[in-house]
């Protein structure tokens, strides 16, 4: 059975977090409301903050066929603030989307008036609170798509965040490490669910 998702600190203290990180981050900005802080791609890009996971003394790291994440970006209907500095509204894990697809899952999220979480968003999420990601029970970020080379279509690599088993090009020195990878927009996995968000705010 999974643990209750950690609770965030507020944004002054992810703020602070963020600084002890070595990030050069803007200021906080004054008034901002939410629940979750997160760095704009434009100020940092994702590749770099992953590193900056830790869970179980290990470092986190994208997976070696990710090499272009820097060419996803926001899915259909995600809407990012014209901000380096952002803060997201009640984010959801989507624990009970778990061995569901993207493809079966993202309408219902929509239509449940809730955003896709991006990437970006949730290593933000396992930076402020490292247990969120839990074995067996971690999440894709399908707010985060990569336009095709065929116009109008979507590569169907979705960027997920899991807990590696150290196989393969992993390597045994990174099991229990925390990974960005992918999955396939059509493919359900019993250890991830669909992450969400209810808003952004600048």
């Amino acid at each position: 059975m999974s643990a209750p998702v950690p609770t965030l600190p507020s944004l002054a203290d992810q703020h602070a977090h963020l600084l002890r990180l070595g990030l050069e981050v803007p200021p906080l900005p004054e008034g901002l409301r939410g629940d979750l802080l997160v760095v704009h791609p434009r100020h940092t890009p994702v590749a770099d903050l992953v590193p900056l996971l830790r869970l179980g003394g290990r470092s986190g790291f994208v997976v070696e066929d990710l090499t272009d994440l820097e060419e996803f970006g926001p899915a259909e209907g995600v809407e990012l603030p014209d901000a380096d500095l952002y803060a997201v509204a009640g984010p959801e894990r989507g624990d009970e989307y778990v061995d569901l697809s993207p493809d079966t899952v993202d309408p219902q999220i929509r239509d449940r008036g809730r955003s896709l979480m991006t990437a970006a968003e949730g290593v933000a999420w396992a930076l402020q609170v490292p247990a969120l990601l839990e074995r067996n029970r971690c999440f894709m970020t399908s707010g985060s798509r990569r336009p095709a080379s065929r116009p109008g279509r979507l590569d169907r690599r979705v960027p997920a965040l899991w807990i590696s088993n150290g196989t393969g090009r992993d390597g045994r020195d990174r099991r229990g490490a925390p990974k960005l990878g992918w999955c396939w927009a059509g493919n359900h996995h019993t250890w991830l669910g669909i992450a969400s968000v209810a808003g952004r705010s600048a």
